[in-house]
């Protein structure tokens, strides 16, 4: 896979600082988004610029607050500026809140679908101008398991949220098609090390794994916890796939080529 400018959001730590890394040393020019960069952030900042310095990679950090609609114009104008073009956008901000669900206000519920949902439409709406412009691009979204697995109670907020999120990604996918550019959902377990991820199970191994454009899988599971998000994944993308096979919209499985 040649080299690619990446933008991942939510990256100051967890999976997103994991991510932005090992794309880093695998040889693309990675813009690690965060909010507060000159603030309760600057020490990721600094991380950035040293693991940058100490494994010889183009590894940068960006002010870019998904609660925030001129923060996140802002970061992706200045990508642009910087690097001439932005070829892959990987969704992966997000917040996680315990307790049952009747504790949480209104007000509480819809913070948590601003930060997990709405976030990826500010970012969306910034970035994949670009991406159309050019005729190719990659858009991944950090799903979880959550999201249609065994989903345990007191974590409702965010399960919604991210259930939420995934539809969007679903519907982004077949609108995006005709424009050359690929999506990719990932779907994540729980895990208990290198991530802000709640308890029991496992840590996510630091690799970036390589593809051709075009043969991406539509999702990809990475759970430990095998808490049935696969199988239930598995057939509602099957049926997705069969429904715009059989109303002639197959094209739409598939980004196009040569735009």
């Amino acid at each position: 896979m040649s080299k690619q400018v990446i933008v991942i959001t939510g990256a100051s730590s967890g999976f997103g600082a994991l991510t932005a890394r090992a794309l880093a040393k695998a040889g693309h020019t990675v813009y690690a988004g965060m909010r507060a960069t000159e603030g309760r952030n600057a020490p990721a900042v600094a991380d950035v610029a040293e693991f940058a310095k100490e494994n010889n990679v183009d590894l940068r950090s960006v002010e870019l607050d998904v609660a925030s609609d001129a923060s996140v114009v802002s970061g992706i104008a200045r990508i642009i500026a910087d690097a001439g073009r932005l070829d892959v956008i990987i969704h992966n901000a997000g917040h996680m809140s315990f307790g049952p669900a009747e504790a949480f206000t209104p007000e509480q519920f819809a913070e948590l679908f601003d930060i997990n949902v709405l976030s990826t439409q500010r970012v969306n709406r910034a970035a994949l101008p670009y991406l159309r412009k050019q005729g190719k691009g990659l858009v991944v979204w950090v799903s979880s398991s959550s999201s249609r697995g065994g989903t345990p109670p007191y974590l409702s907020p965010y399960f919604a949220a991210k259930a939420a999120m995934d539809s969007l990604a679903v519907s982004y996918a077949g609108e995006l098609t005709r424009f050359g550019i690929e999506t990719s959902i990932i779907v994540p377990g729980a895990f208990t090390k290198g991530t802000n991820h709640f308890a029991h199970s496992g840590s996510p191994a630091d690799t970036a794994r390589a593809a051709d454009f075009g043969t991406r899988p539509f999702r990809v599971h990475i759970d430990p916890s095998e808490d049935g998000a696969e199988i239930v994944n598995g057939v509602a993308d099957r049926v997705r796939a069969e429904l715009f096979r059989r109303i002639g919209l197959e094209d739409l499985l598939k980004p196009a080529v040569g735009n």
